[in-house]
């Protein structure tokens, strides 16, 4: 059975035509207030983003994910492969965090604050729009033949495009490599330094494949946020909506007429003029409710508020309402769902925020040396053999570093020197014999605690297992 012309979103996305090719959206420049306010926050979040790896606190990198390396600074804290388990927690609060928003509000966090919208709409298609012109002017260009200004406009805008793509992959190898690395390697030469270059070709083609090809299908398609919103989204949830009680009432929506009073022909508010549709980077109608596709970003609304005003009616048609709002008038309560999220979310703040507090500076690990035994010395010493390794977390050397037994009378004796520095950011690891009497055993695998002292200062204590003859016990 065919599918009602007006039921046709339900089976296929604005992006896909009858054929299952690809439909090219034109979206028009939006503009008002929620436009202004997404403009002033996506800069604010850009100036962030390109500057975040460059700033130094404390000598460290603002922000690093450096995963090759397993390396990772956030706010200028440095975090190794020990503290991972840190960052997974990280990772669990930015996700309840996220689930928590969408719960309450939705995908806003798509539309306000998301990468790939930020530079789609508030960098690539504003140079579009001063390039090429709004929507009709785009449509009109895309379906001209190939003459000289065609041939112009496609080249600049290809030419920025790359250009802008070329230097977001610069600032995303900074994250990665680390921005002190990124500078040597561009002074150094691309020839010196082919992996960077390699990488840097490689991200460009990347970006620029997705801002200038693949652009709102990496929303509709690509991103599996958008499919969260059938389990996480209820009637409760504040989202963009129509209002569907006030633009269709009795009579439907119907074209404006100034000559007829609405309030009497039982009309709704909705004049049916497709600015809301034309306006969608997404390329959807709002007015067929909640859909994957819709990021939130409240074009439609700044849109619909100006028809509304053009034609005397009441603004608000679409605004952020829940589903209960609309049809019920209901406000929006904090309920069961969030009142769980934030259980969660508090929790996971409070053992993170423990965990970080209870974080040492310096990292201390001594483990016996595989498939060695004890060795019994003269008076009745016994001596076992060890691997250390410290690892220095800050952002200053450790100086005057020696360690010495906390749990038994004995002594350490390291293969090198006693007392060493252990370089910021760093480690340094060795070998050292431990040396306890028999007397002082109490069996055959004593668990024995070592400390680590910066001078005479306690910096680090840890403990492993020390081997002895089954007759001492």
């Amino acid at each position: 059975m065919e599918t009602p012309e007006e039921e046709i979103f339900r089976d296929s996305i604005a992006t896909i035509n009858k054929e299952g090719k690809r439909a090219w959206i034109y979206p028009k420049k939006p503009s008002g207030k929620f436009y202004k306010y997404r403009k002033l926050i996506s800069y604010v979040l850009l100036t962030i983003l390109f500057v975040s790896p460059f700033i130094k606190v404390n000598g460290n990198q603002f922000i690093l994910l450096n995963v090759l390396e397993r390396r990772f600074n956030f706010f200028g804290f440095p975090f190794w492969p020990q503290d991972f388990y840190l960052v997974v927690i990280m990772m669990l609060i930015g996700v309840v965090f996220v689930i928590l928003f969408t719960v309450a509000f939705g995908r806003l966090f798509c539309g306000w604050v998301c990468p790939q919208t930020i530079f789609m709409e508030m960098v690539f298609r504003r140079i579009e729009y001063w390039i090429e012109g709004d929507r009709g002017k785009q449509i009109r260009l895309d379906k001209q033949a190939w003459n000289a200004e065609k041939i112009r406009k496609r080249f600049l805008k290809y030419l920025i495009f790359f250009i802008i793509s070329f230097l977001i992959a610069n600032v995303f190898l900074a994250y990665l490599i680390g921005s002190d690395r990124l500078l040597e390697d561009i002074t150094g030469g691309p020839l010196e330094n082919l992996s960077t270059l390699i990488s840097l070709l490689i991200f460009t083609g990347v970006f620029y494949f997705i801002f200038a090809w693949f652009r709102e299908q990496v929303c509709v398609i690509a991103c599996p946020y958008g499919r969260l919103q059938g389990v996480l989204l209820d009637n409760k949830s504040i989202v963009v909506a129509y209002d569907h009680k006030r633009g269709e009432k009795e009579a439907g929506r119907a074209k404006f007429n100034k000559k007829e009073d609405r309030s009497t022909t039982g009309k709704g508010d909705c004049i049916d003029c497709f600015q809301c549709v034309h306006v969608c980077p997404t390329g959807i109608d709002i007015r067929n409710g909640t859909q994957l596709e819709c990021v939130n970003c409240t074009a439609c609304i700044d849109e619909c508020d100006h028809m509304m005003e053009s034609v005397n009616l009441p603004k608000g048609l679409i605004r952020y309402a829940s589903e209960d709002n609309i049809a019920k008038k209901a406000k929006f309560e904090f309920g069961a769902r969030l009142k769980g999220y934030t259980a969660v979310l508090v929790i996971l703040l409070g053992v993170f925020s423990g965990m970080l507090f209870l974080r040492n500076d310096v990292e201390a690990r001594v483990l016996r040396l595989p498939g060695q035994l004890y060795e019994h010395k003269d008076n009745d010493v016994i001596s076992n053999v060890y691997t250390y390794k410290l690892v220095n977390k800050t952002s200053q050397d450790v100086e005057d570093v020696h360690l010495e037994l906390i749990s038994h009378e004995g002594t350490i004796k390291l293969v090198t020197n006693e007392r060493f520095t252990v370089p910021k950011q760093g480690m340094e690891e060795g070998t050292l014999f431990i040396e306890i009497s028999a007397n002082s055993l109490t069996g055959d695998k004593d668990k024995i605690k070592i400390g680590v002292y910066s001078g005479d200062k306690l910096i680090e204590s840890t403990t492993t297992s020390f081997l002895g003859p089954r007759t001492f016990k």
